[in-house]
């Protein structure tokens, strides 16, 4: 999803500044890095068994808006402007300091949410092996704090044409696809193996963009996809839960997640209605939702009535929290990925990606006490390390023609 927004941003990256970011922003931040600490705090105490669990709720802070009327702001130009050179920029020195403490906090909170979504959503999957109802059920939760933040006006709401809309519909499509199959992929093997094979991205993304957008890739480039392909290759021999569901269902994420982003280039590129990245982002959500309810009903029916539930001889409201937790999570790490994206270059934000895939494996094989043989180890790291020269590569020749 980041990279359908990191495909439009590339574009006008070079002609803005890193915009500072709004006060309604920074309580989402705020609200997520909170959540994220008592959801970490749940996790970890828990352990492996989804039974027991005792899962916390997430409450919203009430938010508090800042207005100031045309006067405060006069004055406030008129004291600025009266300051000496020395204090101007002592102001904006502390200014970035204090863009890059909330930078960080941000990137710390991004990890965090994508850490106990997986963990989460891992437990979910183990006892209720649905990947089309679980994907209906977090776009349903993302939708739902969608509509939450336009009503509250935390941002904007769009307003849409039926051009823009036809146009944002192949994206959702994509993104609804890429996200069953990740679940379908998590549902059937370790986390860690999972993210180690949705690490070849680059390897599609090289190929669709030179087989839709004409782009050829340079030598190096290409040099860079050989330890990924060969790291993936090499941990999938090795690996201990290697399942063919779950390891094509991941090689499928990655197409389709590729192809809406050189989708996203080819329908939005050249738009000047284009949707800044947050609306971008809920709009993509809510009609991924719309269009995974048949396609949940037709795979799998009605799972989530109390009575399959309590049938099944599970706790229904510990899973009920876990699903909510993993929703919650799922939905604030892709927000909080879009918010660094509009404050960051989109190679700086590809780095970011790549070093959070390190870390969720890490932290992945230590909750689950994954099995993690030496040779396996090698070819993570092989293809993790060619995602990183990759991410350092695009960004000194980012576009061949």
């Amino acid at each position: 999803m980041q990279g359908a927004a990191a495909a439009l941003s590339g574009a006008r990256w070079a002609t803005r500044g890193r915009a500072s970011v709004p006060a309604a922003t920074r309580h989402v931040v705020a609200v997520a890095a909170a959540s994220s600490s008592s959801v970490a705090r749940g996790a970890f105490a828990a352990g492996t068994s989804l039974l027991r669990v005792r899962g916390g709720g997430c409450q919203l802070r009430p938010l508090c808006p800042v207005l100031a009327d045309g006067g405060d702001k006069s004055r406030a130009a008129a004291t600025a402007a009266s300051l000496p050179a020395d204090e101007a920029s002592a102001g904006e020195g502390a200014g970035g300091i204090a863009g890059t403490v909330q930078l960080g906090a941000m990137i710390v909170a991004w990890y965090l949410l994508n850490i106990y979504f997986n963990i989460y959503n891992k437990q979910v999957l183990e006892v209720l092996p649905f990947p089309y109802t679980i994907t209906a059920f977090q776009l349903a939760f993302g939708s739902l704090l969608i509509f939450l933040m336009w009503a509250t006006r935390l941002h904007r709401a769009p307003r849409l044409s039926i051009a823009q809309l036809g146009k944002i519909a192949p994206l959702a499509v994509g993104h609804m696809l890429g996200t069953v199959f990740t679940n379908m992929s998590l549902g059937k093997v370790a986390v860690s193996f999972t993210h180690t094979i949705k690490a070849s991205e680059p390897f599609f993304t090289v190929l669709l963009s030179a087989l839709f957008l004409g782009e050829t890739p340079s030598l190096l480039v290409l040099g860079s996809l050989v330890p990924i392909v060969g790291g993936v290759a090499l941990a999938s021999l090795t690996e201990v839960s290697f399942n063919w569901i779950g390891f094509w269902s991941a090689m499928a994420s990655n197409l389709t997640n590729q192809s809406r982003n050189v989708l996203s280039k080819k329908l939005l590129g050249g738009d000047e209605e284009a949707l800044d990245d947050i609306n971008l982002f809920s709009v993509i959500t809510v009609l991924s939702f719309l269009l995974s309810c048949p396609l949940m009903l037709f795979a799998e029916g009605v799972k989530f009535t109390p009575a399959y539930l309590q049938g099944t001889g599970l706790n229904l409201q510990e899973l009920c929290v876990r699903a909510a937790l993993a929703g919650f999570c799922f939905h604030g790490y892709q927000k909080i990925s879009y918010m660094i994206l509009a404050r960051v270059s989109p190679v700086t934000h590809s780095v970011a990606n790549c070093v959070k895939r390190v870390v969720v494996i890490v932290s992945s094989v230590l909750f689950f006490r994954t099995p993690i043989s030496p040779i396996n180890a090698l070819g993570t790291g092989a293809a993790l390390g060619g995602v990183f020269l990759y991410s350092r590569l695009k960004r000194t020749k980012p576009k061949d023609s």
